[in-house]
């Protein structure tokens, strides 16, 4: 008698077969999401600093919110 030929026996092998796979793509899915969040920071790092705001004067210091 051939087992490998059974039906449960064969359900089992694919059902290892597919946490297998589904651990690979999550380990390939997390090293994704850390390159990228790498580059966001990179990117939010190299941002200029926003220029200063007005101290004096009328223009740049109030915000008129009442029209």
């Amino acid at each position: 008698m051939n087992i490998a030929s059974t039906t449960a026996v064969q359900s089992a092998t694919a059902n290892v077969q597919a946490s297998t796979a589904d651990e690979v793509n999550v380990r390939i899915l997390k090293k994704a999401l850390d390159a990228q969040a790498l580059e966001a920071a990179t990117l939010v790092q190299s941002l200029p600093e926003p220029p200063a705001l007005a101290t004096d004067g009328s223009v740049g210091t109030q915000v008129n919110t009442f029209v």
